[in-house]
This record gives C-alpha cells, structure tokens and sequence, in this order.
C-alpha cells in the first residue's frame, strides 16, 4: 500500500488535542487532525468541505529531533463572561505549550495512490500558506520530499527513509522514537476527524509506540 510522507520541522510547532478554555496543550509529536489541516491548507480545501477521504488514512510519525516543551502565554481582554456579557475591564491571561526545535518525519498511508500524488504535488505548491498546528508556527523547511511517495508501507516506509535532521547530542547514541496508527491496540488519541474541521468534532484513534535505530 503507498505511503506519502511529510518533512515537519521548525523552530515552533503545538499540536493540542486536549485544549479546553484558556489554556492550550500540545503533543510531542504532530496529531492527525493538525497534519489533516495542513494538508487542507495545500490542496485549498475550505474548512466546511469533507474530510472523509482524508481521515480514511492512516498516519505514522517518526520523531527524528525530539522538541523541547515550552510555555509561553498571551492576554485578551474585552472577553465574554460567563453571563454572557463582554467586560472590558477583564483580562485573562491564556497559557500556551509548544515544541521548540523538533523534527517529524509523517507517513500517511492509502489505498488511493491518486489521492497521494494529489497531496504531494500541493505540498510543493500550497494553495494556503502551511503552518505546523498554528497560523504563527510555519515550517522551518519545505514539508514536500523530492519522491516523498512510496510504494511500501507505513512502517517500512518510515524505518527505510533518511533521517532529516541530525538528533540532540543527548540522544546521538538513542534509536528513533515512532508512532504508528493502530485499528484496535494501543493509546488512544482524540484526534480523528468525523466532520469538516468547520464542525470542530474528533473522535478517538489508537496509536502504538516504538523504538528503532535508523543510521544518520
């Protein structure tokens, strides 16, 4: 089965799957909603279309720089209160998470080996500008990869590709860290979308974690 893979790095990244009010969470590594996004942003798809086809994938992540987690925090005011009234006077302060220095090698995997090139050829050429979970987070390098769709599988496909960055020099000696989509073992991930993004509804997917080395 084809396999379309994604180059994520950046000095930036946040993929929350969890952010409920002021304060928004992020990963370690790119959710499937985010990457989904992105991936609307290339192909120019509006955020009240269906994703149905795009969801249909099955997504795998090879962490080949693990990220730093920082917080950082920004303030609003003029926002609305519980009652329903906006109060001028109030500022609230929103805690964000991101990733600092990461890289992510993506795989999503398919039937559809049309839907793929579609995908790879919009990431060379995007119709919206692309950003790694957040419009102020744009990728430090291009996300298309020069024959970036193979025709292996999710894993093979990841295990097989070179690194695209060299790792910390903490874990220069570490075997990468992956994380492949699961039908039914595994943790589960919020992140799954079940309507156009415009409806902001996700379901839960499972995901299986290992290790592997891959030579620099």
């Amino acid at each position: 089965m084809p396999t379309l893979l994604l180059r994520l790095a950046g000095p930036m990244q946040s993929w929350g799957t969890t952010s409920r009010f002021d304060e928004r969470d992020s990963q370690l590594e790119p959710s499937k909603s985010g990457v989904l996004g992105l991936v609307c942003a290339a192909l120019g798809r509006d955020r009240a279309e269906s994703v149905e086809d795009l969801a249909r994938l099955r997504m795998g992540v090879r962490v080949d720089r693990e990220g730093l987690l920082m917080r950082d925090y920004q303030t609003a005011t003029g926002v609305m209160t519980a009652a329903g009234k906006v109060d001028l006077k109030r500022t609230v302060v929103s805690p964000r998470y991101y990733l600092a220095d990461a890289a992510f090698l993506v795989g999503l995997e398919g039937e559809d080996r049309d839907l793929l090139d579609r995908i790879h050829a919009a990431l060379r050429c995007p119709v919206w500008p692309l950003a790694l979970g957040r419009k102020s987070f744009p990728p430090g390098e291009p996300v298309w990869l020069a024959g970036g769709v193979r025709e292996t599988a999710l894993g093979e496909t990841l295990r097989q590709w070179p690194r695209i960055a060299a790792p910390r020099f903490e874990h220069r000696d570490e075997p990468l860290r992956f994380v492949l989509e699961h039908e039914s073992e595994g943790s589960i991930r919020l992140d799954q979308p079940v309507a156009p993004f415009s409806e902001r509804r996700f379901g839960p997917r499972y995901v299986a974690s290992e290790v592997a080395h891959v030579p620099v």
